[in-house]
């Protein structure tokens, strides 16, 4: 194996292990879930890493150094073995890990928040939210008789 798909491997490892302990591990999964579908039809290997991704969150509780070492080179010798075997290309491999260094990005960027309350003075709570839907709001208005 030439030493840019070693470093491709190397790197795909890494990032891999990196997202199993963060929030963005259920998108990551989904990734490799498709990625390795074509060569795990039992999908054996999303179970291997389901059992990783456990034992490192394990580790983080009980101080265990090495288990992330550890999972980084069993997943960049899975990765050199697919690659070994022809079972994926080098470019698929770029493009699967171009994704999930996108996703590791994503993870570590903090999403920033803006409020802006415009139309003059508000003497009461002003409420921020995503998508509401069949919501429907009821005033009272002390100075209108409603019959």
């Amino acid at each position: 194996m030439d030493s840019e798909l070693a470093a491709l491997t190397a790197s795909g490892a890494s990032t891999l292990v990196s997202l199993m302990v963060s929030d963005s591990w259920t998108h990551a999964r989904e990734l490799l879930r498709r990625f390795l579908s074509r060569n795990d039809a039992g999908n054996s290997t999303i179970t291997d890493l389901d059992a990783a991704r456990g034992r490192l969150l394990a580790s983080q509780s009980t101080g265990h150094p090495h288990e992330a070492r550890e999972t980084v080179e069993q997943w960049d010798a899975y990765l050199r073995h697919l690659l070994e075997a022809r079972a994926v290309s080098g470019a698929e491999l770029r493009e699967l890990l171009t994704s999930l260094q996108h996703l590791q990005s994503a993870a570590a960027r903090p999403d920033t928040v803006h409020n802006h309350v415009k139309g003059g003075v508000h003497h009461g709570p002003v409420i921020q939210s995503g998508r509401i839907t069949g919501l429907t709001i009821h005033a009272h208005h002390p100075d209108r008789v409603c019959h």
